[in-house]
C-alpha cells in the first residue's frame, strides 16, 4: 500500500540540500524519502526530555564533588 503524501513547500540552504541529495544517490533512494527519516529522526529527538542547563550543572558539580566516592563504589 503507497503511503499518502501531501505536498509542501519550504526553503533550505544550497548546501544543506546539495548534502541531502547526495545521501539519496549514494543509497539509491528518493530524495523524499531520505528528507521524511530526517523529518521523523528530528521529531523523536525533539520530543525526548531534556535537562534543563541549570539541573545538568548541579550534577556536573556533585559528580566532580563526589568523584573519589562514586570510584569507590565502582570497586
Amino acid at each position: 500500500m503507497v503511503a499518502k503524501r501531501e505536498k509542501f513547500s519550504s526553503q533550505a540552504s544550497p548546501e544543506l540540500l546539495a548534502e541531502m541529495r547526495e545521501i539519496a544517490s549514494n543509497q539509491g533512494r528518493y530524495f523524499q524519502t531520505v528528507l521524511e527519516d530526517a523529518m521523523r529522526l528530528y521529531i523523536e529527538t525533539s520530543k525526548q526530555e531534556r535537562s534543563r542547563p541549570e539541573v545538568m550543572a548541579h550534577y556536573r558539580d556533585s559528580v566532580a564533588k563526589h568523584r573519589r566516592l562514586y570510584e569507590l563504589l565502582a570497586q
